[in-house]
């Protein structure tokens, strides 16, 4: 197929468009940076820019859209033209343009309101109680491209649950950063279960769900790689992946989401020039367990992780120390 992708020249973006270039595919890269991804051919611009995105999706028989504001702070009205002007924009450009297939890729984070999720699947996308900007606006941008499935066009949601690997600078090197500055607290025990995502095993799940979206269409999916870990533990495999020392500071979970509260709210102010260094939303994230059944993502995709929890920390050591 042509396949048209967003965000390319983000970490998941990236080896999404690499995985489809693999697979034969001919691939379209949008983003507003050269996305690097050999065998693909770059197209520079925003989502924000509807006449860009027309020009993008343009000639293309699908498209596989991961383009977003990422972030646990920022305007409002940023997070907003991004996540939901931009959807709005792709899916608009499919439907004027035929194409027939598209894969939206959202986050379990759009159907989180806070308390712990035990073995849960895909529950519905929750605007009114999701935390934070950035799931807020991307559970609205979910409703809608799945609200937009039809006939002419079939649309799958995908949800990867905390994607990292070697090269991840949204999660990995922002927990081994602060665990070297001292910064890094285990939230209450460390032993709330959660799920994470290796990045070959998302970017290939998405591949394949734009393969089967005529099966699957009008459904989202949450994907991990269906092996809980303890939140101290995977922490801690990280850090000493890249040969910093865990973090041993212990913060009770309830003053963690005090402060993250207090934080959002001097950040809204008074914003720094990096993430805060904690939201209620983190700290819920760090201190709740939450991890998904994976049954009915891998039946409908035909599709199972290839690459362990345990092999993904053995490639980011590799990684590491080949930096050093």
């Amino acid at each position: 197929m042509r396949v048209l992708v967003t965000g390319a020249s983000g970490f998941l973006g990236r080896a999404v468009a690499a995985d489809l270039v693999a697979r034969g595919h001919d691939v379209r890269c949008f983003q507003r940076r050269p996305s690097g991804v050999a065998g693909a051919t770059d197209v520079l611009g925003s989502v924000t820019d509807a006449d860009a995105v027309r020009r993008a999706v343009d000639g293309t028989d699908a498209v596989v859209h991961l383009a977003a504001k990422v972030s646990l702070a920022g305007d409002p009205a940023e997070f907003e033209a991004v996540n939901v002007g931009g959807t709005r924009s792709v899916l608009d450009a499919a439907r004027a343009s035929g194409v027939g297939r598209v894969v939206f890729v959202s986050s379990p984070s759009v159907a989180h309101a806070g308390a712990s999720i035990v073995g849960a699947a895909a529950d519905p996308a929750d605007p009114l109680h999701a935390r934070g900007d950035y799931a807020r606006t991307k559970a609205t941008a979910e409703l809608e491209a799945l609200a937009a499935d039809g006939d002419d066009v079939h649309v799958v949601a995908i949800r990867p649950h905390l994607v990292w690997g070697p090269g991840d600078t949204q999660l990995v090197e922002r927990i081994v950063e602060r665990a070297r500055q001292g910064r890094l607290p285990i939230l209450g025990s460390g032993a709330a279960l959660i799920d994470s995502t290796y990045i070959d095993n998302a970017a290939s799940a998405i591949a394949v769900a734009l393969d089967r979206v005529d099966e699957v269409h009008g459904r989202a999916y949450v994907v991990t790689n269906g092996e809980p870990r303890p939140v101290a533990e995977l922490i801690a495999g990280m850090c000493r992946a890249a040969g910093v020392e865990p973090p041993a500071l212990r913060v009770p979970a309830a003053v963690a989401r005090t402060a993250g509260g207090a934080v959002e709210a001097v950040w809204r102010v008074r914003p720094g020039v990096d993430e805060p260094p904690m939201t209620r939303f983190l700290a819920e994230q760090l201190s709740t367990a939450h991890w998904f059944d994976q049954r009915e993502t891998r039946r409908d995709l035909s599709w199972t992780p290839t690459v362990s929890i345990d092999e993904g920390m053995e490639r980011l050591a590799a990684h590491y120390a080949a930096r050093r």
